[in-house]
């Protein structure tokens, strides 16, 4: 005999539980990037009081929220991407290959967030799809859960190198003293050895003011996207910094 269908299964209540889930999921990032901004703020006055041991350990709890932001963002998606898909989701017995990794993620990262309406998801996608599917989805036996959502879903502490390099761009976008500077004009002064030519032996032209956009503004982004990719960037380095990290050091190649 079929289980019988529960009220939250079919496709209204099923609807109305997305759309929730997607706005709880918008506020919740705004409210986290309103956090964050005064975060570094606080941060850039700490390093000008010269308490870098200080600052060190509360950028770790912005670089957590950069990345809890990301996942959210990624999840807002999967629920956008399920709510487009409602059809076939009720229709059907099984889950579709398109939508297999929104599901499975939605399943196995609901639990990372402090979100009830991501949770009353994953019950309904469950229920529809079996407790053994629920399981591997949220054991990811068979990898379906990308490795994106897999590490922002992880409780691992920020590397030595990505806290060093959040301090880096916060001492220089509030223009306060930071050790980790030193080491980062070291860099980019062997870098910039004979770099105002280009490729061909030319001069490079000058950046114009209207189009520069400071640090300062970048600074208050969670998320920047870097307008260039590095130079010497490998797959390596990628994974192990991830891509906060790449997009931080991206940052130091941003006009001034």
């Amino acid at each position: 005999m079929p289980k019988p269908v529960p009220p939250h299964l079919n496709q209204l209540r099923f609807k109305t539980n997305l759309k929730m889930a997607i706005s709880k999921l918008k506020f919740t990032q705004e409210k986290k990037v309103a956090l964050t901004k005064q975060q570094r703020r606080q941060l850039a006055e700490l390093l000008k009081a010269g308490k870098e041991s200080s600052a060190k350990i509360r950028v770790e709890n912005i670089i957590r929220d950069d990345i809890y932001i990301e996942l959210l963002e990624y999840l807002e998606l999967y629920c956008e991407l399920l709510l487009a898909r409602l059809n076939m989701i009720l229709d059907r017995p099984t889950c579709d290959s398109s939508l297999l990794e929104a599901v499975c993620s939605l399943i196995y990262s609901a639990q990372s967030t402090d979100l009830k309406e991501l949770c009353s998801i994953r019950d309904i996608l469950i229920y529809k799809y079996g407790t053994e599917f629920g399981k591997e989805a949220l054991e990811n036996k068979e990898g379906i859960v990308p490795d994106k959502i897999v590490r922002r879903c992880g409780i691992e502490p920020p590397s030595e190198d990505l806290v060093n390099m959040y301090l880096v761009e916060i001492a220089l976008a509030y223009s306060v003293p930071y050790s980790g500077l030193e080491h980062f004009k070291d860099e980019n002064d062997g870098e910039g050895e004979g770099g105002d030519e280009d490729d061909e032996g030319g001069t490079k032209e000058a950046v114009p003011k209207e189009k520069e956009q400071s640090l300062a503004e970048l600074a208050e982004k969670p998320s920047v996207v870097a307008s260039k990719p590095q130079k010497k960037s490998t797959a390596k380095q990628k994974d192990d910094f991830d891509a906060l990290a790449a997009r931080f050091a991206a940052l130091k190649n941003t006009p001034k």
